[in-house]
């Protein structure tokens, strides 16, 4: 009886879900990316004739060439498959041959909708498949995910080519403008060009900022029964206290110095301090700087390791929301582990702050509340 194909991004994620499904299926990793728009100098592309421009000579047509899309005629693409993964399309394709079925389990982003897209016009369209996605891999993901494929998303297929076509016309286009009017060597890109500008105006701001000079002082006092206190001078004479120059605050001292303070009046006031909401990307590397020192790049490997593993949830996502059942499991770990006092009545629900959160994903968050460091394999090197 012939096995249905499932193919994933990573022969790690390949590993664990494996252990998820039976032995009618073949899990199998493409091991990312396997095919792209043609890198500059591509020798094939060279014995192609120019494409047809408008007016702006035989030079330009040659950049359109090179781009590997043509938006003069539909934008169209053509791919090429990448080097080294020859080897992978061969072994896919000859499994898919005798495949029951082939499932592309690829990541729920942009990228895994092409990534998929892509082995489907790889592998031959004459073939059954389905897509399947889940945030986590865990048995209970996974099985929920099997049982009720979709199909490929074109939308999302057709907002990564949007994003990898405006890479290239801004590069391919931009860049030999900044050769021509600056300096050789410089590139344009549709990200780092729009962030050169942010620095940019922000270096221009800080340059035209005008500092004023001002003063502050602490005072430690000392009552009769020895209290200590640090206190800050807001108010001098029944004035707010605000010296702009060095001389001025001396004078302030000196008066403060043989003053005797006295204690009229003690007011308590609640503080309230809310938990931050889960992290998202952003605020995963933020978190990982400030408290371990991690690179974004050293967070990034780390969390991927972590997701292939099945400890925690898809990496890359903007939304803060949590998963209803996910919510459940929380409560009721507070509630068994540290007592109901700890619990508040109802769940909290946070809201992204950014105006542009798509919000299609879970926040990042563990696989379950059972899992734990020392969970992790002795040999992992995740981290390092």
């Amino acid at each position: 009886m012939s096995k249905s194909l499932v193919i994933v991004e990573s022969p790690a994620k390949a590993k664990t879900i494996n252990k998820y499904l039976g032995s009618d299926y073949l899990v199998r990793s493409c091991i990312g990316h396997i095919r792209d728009l043609p890198k500059s100098g591509s020798g094939r592309r060279t014995k192609e004739p120019l494409p047809e421009v408008p007016a702006e000579g035989e030079k330009y047509a040659r950049i359109i060439r090179s781009m590997g899309v043509n938006p003069y005629k539909g934008w169209e693409a053509k791919y090429e498959v990448l080097p080294g993964k020859e080897k992978v399309i061969k072994e896919l394709k000859g499994l898919a041959e005798s495949a029951k079925d082939i499932y592309l389990a690829t990541d729920l982003d942009r990228e895994g909708e092409a990534i998929a897209w892509n082995l489907q016009e790889v592998l031959g369209k004459d073939k059954k498949y389905k897509r399947v996605m889940f945030a986590e891999i865990t048995q209970e993901a996974i099985q929920a995910a099997f049982a009720e494929p979709l199909e490929i998303d074109r939308h999302k297929v057709h907002a990564q080519q949007t994003r990898r076509y405006l890479d290239r016309v801004v590069g391919y286009m931009v860049s030999p403008l900044l050769w021509k009017k600056v300096a050789r060597g410089l590139s344009a890109g549709r990200v780092q060009s729009v962030a050169v500008k942010l620095i940019t105006e922000r270096e221009r701001e800080i340059r035209r900022f005008q500092a004023d000079e001002f003063w502050t002082m602490d005072v430690d006092v000392e009552s009769e029964n020895k209290h200590q206190l640090t206190l800050e001078v807001s108010k001098h004479k029944n004035k707010t206290y605000k010296p702009t120059s060095q001389e001025e605050s001396d004078k302030s001292l000196q008066e403060i110095k043989q003053s005797k303070i006295i204690l009229e009046e003690v007011q308590q006031t609640k503080q309230k301090s809310s938990p931050p909401p889960p992290f998202i990307t952003s605020t995963l590397q933020q978190a990982a700087s400030t408290r371990l020192g991690f690179t974004i790049k050293r967070t990034m490997i780390a969390a991927q390791k972590l997701y292939e593993a099945g400890f925690i949830t898809y990496i890359r996502t903007d939304s803060v929301n949590i998963s209803n059942s996910s919510l459940k499991q929380c409560r009721a770990y507070i509630e068994d582990t540290f007592s109901k006092k700890y619990l508040p009545e109802s769940p909290r629900y946070y809201k992204s702050r950014s105006k542009q959160a798509q919000e299609a994903h879970e926040a990042i968050r563990p696989s379950s509340v059972s899992m734990s460091v020392e969970m992790l394999p002795a040999s992992s090197s995740i981290g390092s």
